[in-house]
């Protein structure tokens, strides 16, 4: 049974302060929720005052990105030293990174390389833009996504993996469940190409995109579907919480 997984990307949002607030406006909540794993990613200038603020609460801390290096000359950069400390996940290969930062399939496999080796566990997010969806280039684009990603990296079965479509993210056009469940069975069974059935049988993998606490009893409800990469709902506190108690009612029956 893979454990449900919950994970609020807050983006290029809060300040130090306004993060502060919101963790606290919503640990309470997401801590009684349980049977599901719960994840906030902040910005990374909170993180060293959220996880003071998640000690003692069953709430992990997550990165939003991190550089391959371990240290060096690269001005503005992460590392995974930095964050071994901090925190536990980190998402890499968001399609904001691909598309506006230009980062491409080489520089994320080295990074998701380097997660490991630092002990960190990659959210990996894969998806397609809206032209290549209607050209019906999703499935070619997901399996160069996802094989791309793993290349030279060990089976495990602690990586996350994200489909977060590109047309459905901040649109509020979501996927259908049915939609994102047929694709995420393709992440899984690309997975089981490169490594086996069983790893792959045993990774979590969400779906991202304009999820909603309106919405994400569709996506939960399907079963290859193992959670959810939350954006802009993960920046209303009981928005969030109601994301993560619906999916542990659901994923409890």
């Amino acid at each position: 049974m893979r454990i449900p997984f919950i994970a609020g990307n807050w983006k290029m949002n809060t300040t130090v302060s306004e993060a502060t607030d919101l963790v606290r406006a919503i640990v309470s909540g997401l801590d009684k929720v349980q049977g599901v794993e719960k994840v906030l990613c902040p910005p990374f200038i909170s993180l060293v005052v959220i996880k003071e603020l998640l000690k003692s609460t069953s709430v992990e801390l997550g990165a939003q990105n991190m550089y391959f290096k371990d240290k060096g000359a690269y001005t503005g950069e992460i590392s995974p030293v930095m964050l071994a400390d901090l925190c536990d996940f980190v998402i890499l290969g968001h399609s904001e990174r691909r598309q506006l930062l230009g980062e491409t399939n080489e520089e994320i496999n080295k990074k998701v390389k380097t997660a490991f080796e630092f002990g960190l566990t990659p959210i990996l997010c894969v998806g397609e833009t809206l032209a290549e969806n209607e050209a019906g280039k999703t499935e070619k684009v997901i399996i160069t996504q996802v094989k791309a990603a793993l290349t030279g990296i060990a089976p495990t079965g602690k990586l996350v993996v994200a489909y977060e479509p590109i047309w459905a993210i901040g649109t509020g056009k979501a996927a259908s469940g049915k939609q994102a469940d047929a694709t995420i069975g393709l992440i899984r069974s690309t997975v089981g190409s490169l490594w086996s059935n069983t790893t792959a049988s045993k990774i979590r993998v969400l779906y991202g995109g304009s999820v909603t606490g309106s919405n994400i009893a569709e996506f939960i409800s399907e079963l290859e579907i193992d959670g959810a990469l939350v954006g802009g709902a993960s920046l209303k506190a009981d928005e969030f919480v109601s994301i993560a108690v619906q999916t542990a009612k659901i994923k409890s029956t």
